[in-house]
């Protein structure tokens, strides 16, 4: 009898032991379950701010309407007339032989001063790259950039062949320095051929001379000289179209001529103002 009771309690123990072990079992891969579970939860990552201004549409290119033009040049005296109710009391100012040593400094006077110009350059300025740079600096200061040849060379001393080439030489390298071609030609001395006037008008440029200018005369190679003939010259007028140089003097004495000739009651016209081919 004794047998046999101590024989069911070793089965009822082992059963317990069995119903235990189950139970720890399922504990566990329960909680292995609700681990993977929540391995199996990835967060969605967030966009960086890189991305999300990728996404974001780019702004439209803002296309700068054309100047209406206010001017026009009277070829016949190659002053600057408005061509409506523009103001008349004003003097086109220019630079010839840009850049050799004071163009940029002159472009720095005039744009302080407020001060529009036209900047005539000549190829064998622009044989470096620092000369290139130097006029891509007075480019961005809003200077319109004209053609006045490559070699500073008598027109009429060249070839229809040398001409072509001393024109469109320059306004490609104006071009490749500032991307966009002169719009204004001026030749060296004045001197133009008819062959130089066509390649001018194929270019769409407008040649222009001058009204008066002095800074090449020995008399007035000093800042006083300059500045007092400029101003108070008996051909300044309406319109008047001012020839200057990049020269010692005419830099020293540039701030002297704009005020000068405000003092006067004459504004400096702006040359994208001036109707072009």
């Amino acid at each position: 009898m004794r047998k046999r009771a101590a024989i069911l309690t070793s089965l009822l123990l082992l059963v317990g032991c069995q119903t235990d072990q189950e139970t720890e079992q399922n504990t566990i891969i329960d909680e292995v379950e609700d681990r993977e579970t929540e391995e199996s939860i990835v967060e969605e990552p967030t966009e960086s701010a890189e991305e999300k201004l990728d996404e974001v549409e780019p702004t439209e290119e803002v296309v700068q309407e054309p100047i209406e033009p206010q001017y026009k040049l009277n070829e016949s005296n190659w002053s600057i007339e408005p061509i409506s109710d523009a103001n008349p009391q004003v003097v086109l100012l220019t630079i010839d032989d840009a850049p050799d040593q004071h163009a940029l400094d002159m472009a720095k006077t005039l744009k302080a001063m407020n001060a529009p110009a036209i900047f005539f350059v000549n190829g064998h300025f622009l044989d470096t790259p620092e000369e290139k740079q130097i006029l891509k600096e007075i480019y961005d200061l809003g200077f319109p950039i004209g053609n006045h040849t490559y070699s500073h060379s008598n027109l009429k001393d060249l070839s229809e062949e040398k001409q072509r080439e001393e024109i469109i030489s320059i306004s490609d390298l104006v071009e490749e320095i500032t991307g966009e071609r002169p719009k204004f030609f001026r030749a060296p001395f004045g001197s133009n051929t008819e062959y130089s006037k066509s390649v001018v008008a194929e270019e769409k440029m407008l040649l222009m001379n001058w009204t008066y200018g002095y800074d090449w005369e020995k008399e007035y190679q000093t800042k006083e000289a300059i500045a007092d003939i400029m101003v108070n010259t008996p051909y300044l007028n309406h319109g008047a179209n001012l020839l200057m140089h990049d020269r010692t003097w005419t830099n020293e004495g540039l701030e002297d001529i704009v005020q000068g000739l405000r003092d006067k009651g004459y504004e400096m016209v702006d040359p994208n103002e001036i109707q072009t081919p």
